[in-house]
C-alpha cells in the first residue's frame, strides 16, 4: 500500500513549545556570531526556481502514477523487492531527487538539455566567474547526489566541469575536493583555493562542508541539492559566510551570494523550505522567542520518504491537492486536540472521584480515630506530676521493681521480639495498653546478596486502625525509650486527626477547582466539521479532475 503507515523513530512533533524553549535557556547560553560581534559577510540567499525539462515533466507524471500503486515499468524498473515494496514512498522520494538533478541519474539513457540544473549551475559559474576574475573570486559547488568518483565515470560533478571549460574556464582551475586520498592533499588543494589559483570547487556536505577553512575569496555557494538537516545547511554555508573572507568583504559588498537550484513541481523548494522552517524553529528555540504551543517540523526524512497525499500535490502542481494536504493536516490537528480534550476531562472525573473516595476513607479514619482516642482518655491515669502513666504489659513479660527498672525491663522485652519474631503475613498479638491490642508484623527490609533481609514492626489497635511510632521501629539502643513507644502512639491520635482534616480540606477544594472544568465541551467542534465539510467538496473537485487525467498518454522511454 503506497498510503501505509511507516514508522518513524525520530521527533517531529512538538508540544508545551514555550516551556521547551524556557527550559533550554536554563541550560544554555546561545550567541549568535553578530552577538559577539565576529566579523564575517552576510549570506544572500536566493532560491532559483528552474522549469522542468521535458523528460522531466514526463517522469514527474509517472511517478505520480507509480505512488498510487502503478506498475516499476513506469520508473524503468522490471520490478520490486519485497522490501521495496513496503518502502514505496522512499523510493519516489529519492528517484524526485535524482530526477530534479539529472535525468541521467533515472536513466543514462536520457540526453543533456540546455535549461536542467547542470546548464543553469554552469551558467551562473561562468557569470561570477568573469565578474570576479580580476580578484581571482572563488566558488564552491555543494552536491550530495552523483558525487565525483574518477575520471572516467559520469556525475554530475564532471558534467558541470564539462560545460565549464566548453565556456573557456582552464581544467586546472576546476577540482573536485574527492580527488584528495590524504590530509596532506587536501590541505594543498585548500591552499590552491585560497591562493585563487583553484576557482571552483565541488564537494559533499561530508568532506567539503566541515573542517575546511578556504573561504578567502569565495564570492557564491552553489547547492545542486538540499541537505537534509539544517546543521548540514549551515556548515556549507560557512565555508565561505565566515571571518576571513577578504574577496567579499573588499569586492562584493561583504556579502557572499548563495545559490539553492530548486526544479519546479519537484521536491527541492518543499524540502528547502522544510529546511527553513526548521532551522527557523531552532533559532528560535535558543533566542527563547517561541509564542506557539505546538510545532509539526515535517513529514520527509531520508529513511521514510515523504507524506503520499503532499507528495502528490508538490509534484502535480495542483494546488488543490496541496490545499487538501493543508486539510488534512488541520483535521488531524484538531481531532488530535480534541481527543486529548476528551481524554482530559475523564482523566480529571476519575481523579475527582478518587479524591472524592479518600475524603471517604479519611472521615471514616476520623471517626475511628475520636472514638480511640475518647475510649484511651477515658482510661488513661496521670502520676503525680500530671504526666500519662504508661500502662503497657507485655505477654511473657514479670513486671516488678521500681518504674525505671519495669521500663526497662518493657523495652528489652520489646527488642528480643523486635529480633525473634517472624509474624509472617500476620499481626501477632503480644500485650495491651490501656485496653488497647499491641501488636508486631514482620516485614522484608531488602536483601543481601540474595538473602531476605526482614525487620519487625510495632503497633497500637483498638478494631480497624492501626497506630505507631517510629514508623513501628523500635530503638535496639535504648530500652527505656522502646517501652514508651507505644504509649506515644496514643498521645500522636489528635495529630493524625488534624493530619487526616487537612487532607479532606486540600482535597475538597481540589474537588471544587475540578468541577468548575468537568462538563465543558470542546469549542472547537464547529471548526472541525466546516473542515471536513471543505474537504469533502474539495475531494469531490479533484476526483473529477483526475478523470480528465487519466486520459494524459504516458510517453515511451528514452
Amino acid at each position: 500500500m503506497t498510503n501505509s503507515i511507516v514508522q518513524k523513530e525520530r521527533f517531529r512533533y512538538f508540544i508545551k513549545v514555550p516551556e521547551l524553549a524556557m527550559f533550554y535557556n536554563e541550560i544554555t547560553d546561545f550567541r549568535t556570531a553578530e552577538d559577539v560581534g565576529i566579523d564575517r559577510p552576510e549570506k544572500h540567499a536566493r532560491l532559483l526556481n528552474i522549469k522542468p525539462t521535458p523528460d522531466q515533466e514526463d517522469f514527474i507524471f509517472r511517478l505520480m502514477k507509480f505512488a498510487e500503486g502503478g506498475s516499476p515499468s513506469l520508473i524503468y524498473r522490471e520490478a520490486l523487492s519485497e522490501n521495496e515494496e513496503k518502502a514505496k514512498m522512499l523510493i519516489c522520494t529519492d528517484l524526485a531527487r535524482k530526477m530534479s538533478l539529472d535525468m541521467r541519474l533515472i536513466d543514462p539513457r536520457f540526453k543533456d538539455h540546455p535549461q536542467n540544473k547542470a546548464s543553469q549551475c554552469a551558467n551562473l559559474v561562468k557569470q561570477y566567474y568573469d565578474k570576479y576574475d580580476g580578484q581571482r573570486g572563488t566558488q564552491l559547488i555543494f552536491s550530495d547526489i552523483s558525487t565525483w568518483q574518477n575520471n572516467t565515470d559520469w556525475s554530475v560533478y564532471s558534467e558541470i566541469k564539462r560545460k565549464l571549460m566548453d565556456m573557456g574556464i582552464p581544467s586546472r582551475e576546476i577540482r573536485f575536493i574527492q580527488e584528495c586520498k590524504s590530509d596532506r592533499q587536501k590541505q594543498a588543494l585548500i591552499a590552491e583555493v585560497n591562493e585563487g589559483r583553484v576557482r571552483v570547487l565541488f564537494g559533499s556536505t561530508s568532506m567539503l562542508g566541515t573542517g575546511v577553512n578556504l573561504q578567502q575569496r569565495v564570492v557564491a555557494v552553489h547547492h545542486l541539492d538540499t541537505p537534509w538537516r539544517p546543521s548540514d545547511l549551515e556548515q556549507r554555508d560557512g565555508r565561505a559566510v565566515r571571518k576571513g573572507n577578504e574577496i567579499a568583504k573588499l569586492y562584493a559588498d561583504n556579502q557572499v551570494d548563495v545559490i539553492v537550484y530548486a526544479v519546479e513541481r519537484s521536491l527541492d523548494s518543499y524540502k528547502f523550505n522544510l529546511l527553513y522552517l526548521k532551522q527557523t524553529f531552532i533559532n528560535q528555540l535558543k533566542r527563547g522567542q517561541l509564542g506557539i504551543r505546538t510545532i509539526d517540523e515535517g513529514s520527509m526524512d531520508e529513511n521514510g520518504g515523504m507524506n503520499f497525499s503532499e507528495y502528490m500535490a508538490i509534484l502535480s502542481g495542483n494546488t488543490d491537492l496541496l490545499e487538501r494536504a493543508k486539510l488534512e493536516k488541520k483535521i488531524a490537528s484538531l481531532e488530535s486536540e480534541r481527543k486529548n480534550f476528551y481524554r482530559n476531562q475523564r482523566e480529571q472525573e476519575n481523579k475527582m472521584n478518587d479524591l472524592g473516595k479518600q475524603n471517604e476513607c479519611h472521615r471514616r479514619n476520623i471517626a475511628d480515630a475520636q472514638a480511640d482516642l475518647a475510649k484511651f482518655n477515658k482510661a488513661k491515669r496521670l502520676d503525680k506530676d500530671g504526666n500519662v502513666v504508661n500502662d503497657l504489659h507485655l505477654d511473657g513479660c514479670v513486671l516488678s521493681g521500681s518504674p525505671a527498672e519495669i521500663q526497662t525491663k518493657l523495652g528489652n522485652h520489646l527488642i528480643k521480639i523486635a529480633n525473634t519474631a517472624r509474624t509472617q503475613e500476620a499481626y501477632l498479638n503480644i500485650g495491651t495498653i490501656y485496653g488497647f491490642k499491641v501488636q508486631v508484623k514482620t516485614v522484608q527490609t531488602g536483601s543481601l546478596e540474595g538473602v531476605p533481609q526482614y525487620d519487625n514492626n510495632f503497633f497500637v489497635t483498638s478494631n480497624r486502625l492501626l497506630y505507631s511510632y517510629n514508623s513501628g521501629k523500635i530503638n535496639r539502643n535504648s530500652p527505656k525509650t522502646s517501652a514508651q513507644y507505644m504509649l506515644n502512639a496514643l498521645l500522636h491520635l489528635p495529630e493524625l486527626v488534624t493530619e487526616w482534616s487537612d487532607k479532606i480540606e486540600m482535597n475538597e477544594r481540589s474537588i471544587q477547582q475540578i468541577a468548575s472544568l468537568i462538563g465543558k465541551t470542546w469549542t472547537k467542534e464547529n471548526d472541525l466539521k466546516q473542515l471536513k465539510s471543505e474537504l469533502k467538496a474539495l475531494d469531490q473537485k479533484i476526483a473529477e479532475d483526475m478523470k480528465k487525467k487519466e486520459q494524459q498518454p504516458i510517453k515511451e522511454a528514452a
